[in-house]
Parts: C-alpha cells; sequence; structure tokens
C-alpha cells in the first residue's frame, strides 16, 4: 500500500492516534484553507503527510478509503477530503469546519481578484500581464492533460473513449453532461463484462479488513435517520437562495439563471475544474456572461489562490453579474453572482462529503462506481483536449492580432517543459508568464 506522498504506510499502530480537540482541528484546517496550493495532488499529499504521518489524526488505511470515495464523486476530491476527516473526527461539524476552511479563504482571494480584475481591466500594465499569463494558462492545461491521461488512459479502449469525447464537445456539440452520462453507463457494462478494462485500481489492499468497516447492526437505522437529515437541510439550503432569487426576477439580471445553471455543473464535475470549465466557458461565452478572453484571465487568477481550481467558477459568476447586473449595480450584482455561484459549487460538494463519509470503507469496494468512474476520467481526457485547443486558438491567433502570436507560443512551450520536466509549481510559473508580459509591453513587442 503507498501514501500519496510516494512513501510506504506509517510505522505506528491505531492505538496511537491522536485524538485532537475540536478547537486544535479547526485551527489546522483554517490554516489549511489558506496554503492548500498545488492543485488536488499537491493539497491530498499535504494532508497526508499534516493528518497521518505528523499529527497521526486518522491511520493510512482509512485516508486511503475515503480518497478512494471523493475520487467517485462529483466536485473536489481534496476538498470532499478534508470534508470526511473532518467528520471521522468529530462529526457533522467537523466535517462542515473542514469543508468550509478548505474554500472560505480561496472565495475571499478571488473575490476581490476580480473586483480588480472588472475594474482595472484596461490598464497596460494590467493587461500586459495578463497577456503575458496566458500562454502559460495553456501550458498549465497541457501538462494537466499529460498527467490525468498518464493516469487514465491504460488501454487501447480508454483512448477511444477520450477520442469519442473529444470529437463529440469540440466538433459535434454533444453536452458535457451528456458525455458524462454516456461514459457512466457505458463503464458500468463494461464492468459488468469486461471489468479489466475500466476498473480503476484501489490504493488500499483489495481483500484486507479496515477497521470499522461495518458498524454495528444497531448503528445503521441512526446514520440512516442522520443522513435523512442532512439531506433534507441541504436541500433546503439550496432552495432558500433559489426562491429570493426567483422572488427578485428580472430586477436581479441573470442571477437566478446563474444559480441554476451551476448548481447543475456541480454533479458533472467529474475530472476537476478543467473538464467543467470546458462545459461551463462554452455556455458562459454563448451566453455573453463574458469573453473566451475573460475565461482564460479567469483560469490563471484562480491559479494564483489556494483552495480547489475549481473556485475559477465564481470568477464566471461574478463576471456573469458584473455585465449583466439588471437593476442592481455592477458591483452588487457581481459579488451576489459570485457568491451563489460558490454556494450552488460546493454545497453539493461538502454534501457529498458529509452523507458518504459514514460509509467510505464499504462504498470503497464497489466496483460498479469505479467502472463508471474509470470509463469517465477517460472520457474527460477528450474534454480537457477540448478546452486546451478553445483556450489556445484564443492565446494564440487572437483576432486583433491578425496572425500567429509566435511569442507566446514559445511561452507555452517553454511553460509545458517547466510544468513537466522540470516539476516547476504552477503558482511560478504564472510569476514568469507576467514578467514576460511586461517585458514585451517596456519593449514594445
Amino acid at each position: 500500500m503507498t501514501s500519496p506522498g510516494g512513501e510506504g504506510p506509517p510505522a505506528f499502530s491505531e492505538a496511537e492516534i491522536v485524538e485532537p480537540s475540536f478547537r486544535e482541528a479547526l485551527a489546522y484546517w483554517f490554516k489549511l484553507g489558506w496554503i492548500n496550493f498545488g492543485g488536488p495532488a499537491g493539497q491530498i499529499a499535504l494532508m497526508h503527510r499534516d493528518l497521518v504521518d505528523r499529527r497521526r489524526w486518522i491511520d493510512e488505511r482509512r485516508f486511503l478509503a475515503s480518497l478512494d470515495v471523493c475520487m467517485l464523486l462529483p466536485g473536489p476530491e481534496a476538498q470532499q477530503l478534508a470534508t470526511h476527516i473532518g467528520w471521522r473526527l468529530h462529526g457533522v461539524r467537523g466535517g462542515l469546519a473542514a469543508g468550509a476552511c478548505f474554500v472560505l479563504p480561496s472565495v475571499a482571494i478571488l473575490l476581490a481578484l476580480s473586483w480588480i480584475y472588472a475594474t482595472w481591466d484596461d490598464v497596460a500594465a494590467v493587461v500586459a500581464v495578463l497577456g503575458g499569463i496566458k500562454p502559460i494558462v495553456v501550458a498549465i492545461i497541457v501538462a494537466a492533460l499529460f498527467r490525468i491521461a498518464q493516469r487514465s488512459l491504460r488501454t487501447p479502449l480508454h483512448a477511444v473513449f477520450a477520442i469519442a469525447a473529444l470529437v463529440a464537445i469540440a466538433w459535434l456539440g454533444v453536452p458535457f453532461p451528456a458525455i458524462v452520462a454516456g461514459a457512466a453507463v457505458l463503464g458500468l457494462l463494461a464492468g459488468r463484462f469486461a471489468p479489466d478494462l475500466f476498473v480503476v485500481p484501489r490504493h488500499g489492499a483489495e481483500n484486507e479488513a479496515m477497521p470499522g468497516a461495518r458498524p454495528p447492526v444497531e448503528e445503521a437505522p441512526r446514520r440512516r435517520g442522520a443522513a435523512l437529515s442532512l439531506l433534507v437541510a441541504g436541500i433546503v439550503l439550496w432552495i432558500l437562495p433559489a426562491a429570493v432569487l426567483l422572488a427578485a426576477g428580472d430586477g436581479a439580471g441573470r442571477l437566478s439563471e446563474v444559480y441554476l445553471f451551476f448548481t447543475k455543473a456541480a454533479f458533472v464535475t467529474f475530472g476537476g475544474a478543467y473538464a467543467v470549465l470546458a462545459y461551463v466557458a462554452e455556455h458562459a461565452v454563448a451566453s455573453e456572461w463574458l469573453t473566451a478572453e475573460a475565461t482564460i484571465d479567469g483560469l490563471a487568477l484562480a491559479e494564483t489562490t489556494p483552495g480547489p481550481l475549481i473556485i475559477v467558477l465564481q470568477f464566471v459568476g461574478f463576471l456573469a453579474g458584473w455585465n449583466e447586473p439588471g437593476a442592481l449595480s455592477p458591483l452588487v450584482a457581481a459579488v451576489v453572482a459570485a457568491l451563489v455561484t460558490s454556494w450552488a459549487t460546493f454545497l453539493p460538494s461538502t454534501l457529498l462529503g458529509l452523507l458518504t463519509a459514514p460509509y467510505a470503507e464499504r462504498l470503497d469496494r464497489l466496483q460498479a462506481a469505479r467502472a463508471a468512474l474509470g470509463a469517465v476520467t477517460a472520457a474527460v481526457v477528450g474534454v480537457i483536449a477540448s478546452l486546451g485547443l478553445f483556450l489556445a486558438r484564443e492565446v494564440f491567433a487572437p483576432a486583433a492580432a491578425g496572425g500567429v502570436d509566435w511569442i507566446a507560443v514559445a511561452a507555452a512551450a517553454a511553460g509545458v517543459v517547466a510544468l513537466v520536466r522540470l516539476r516547476v509549481e504552477a503558482h511560478w510559473a504564472i510569476a514568469g508568464g507576467a514578467l514576460l508580459g511586461l517585458l514585451r509591453l517596456g519593449l514594445g513587442f
């Protein structure tokens, strides 16, 4: 059994697990929210190092069981993993604290960056910095595509799924939710008739019993009651903003449309932010919420903040409110749109984390779900490739340039080398792109 950090299981027994107080755990989750850079892989490795190896708040097997289940769920897996571990430590309040602290700093930071972007987007220096960052964003997507393809395309049929998804979304106009649903159904069938083709390997040992895998029989009704209460609470928490926005009508611009769209997007966020962004960007550009160029800028800003990368959807929501405020002021509409976007994005993922946490060890053994995930992640490779093509056209051959920007092409190629071969962190690559943009401004090319 191998840990996310690449090392073996920690050399301590379950008897040595430390039980922190809620205050201690809350302090850690709050700190984690401000330092969890590096995307899901970096965030998961950080939690493993802190919670398994150093603090010993959870053992290796339970950590990996929760991780496996979170990879099966729609939504940001690192945030859901934090929710799982928070629940294991302190129940529902622990899960809520962990899930909320994981994303709130990024919500606040990106809200401020979105306001700066919307207010100062015509300042020469800002335009130059963003222009230098854009090729690096394309490089980041290419690097992510390499990583995901290496993990997901394990057989020729997986590659067929990826190519079919690319053709379907980029040239046939098939909606992303339909691709996810179709891949999941085909994966389930393959798991039934050809399981070796699509089943995703587990992190843990297949036949090793996990302590606590089956709760006592008398606990089952209590857990079912708690799950029903959580589900009802989640539905109520979703309905309240929807009711307010619908009651506001046309005076609130497109806020109700934004809320409903991002709720739908939250349930198809398999494969990470890059996959769902392809779906969101297509809808947002077609609806004139923002331009394709602004989508690239938003992804660059999201890459510089802590928290899950899917927070980029908040930027899309912010500009949707800013550009179509209705009777509200642009700033008020933008802030409300950004907040309801994040609410619609993270409420389902947090709720799913809380609902599945008590059953992690049992859900981890669901081969049918694992087969469906294998097919979906293979298809997601094609979806991410379509996003890369979509953004590359805007960066390398912008309409205003009247041709190919070869400096941008060279910068993107250098970015791919830095990210893939030299393993440079994304935020440092973005900083280099910003410097390139300022250099181009100063030299006039």
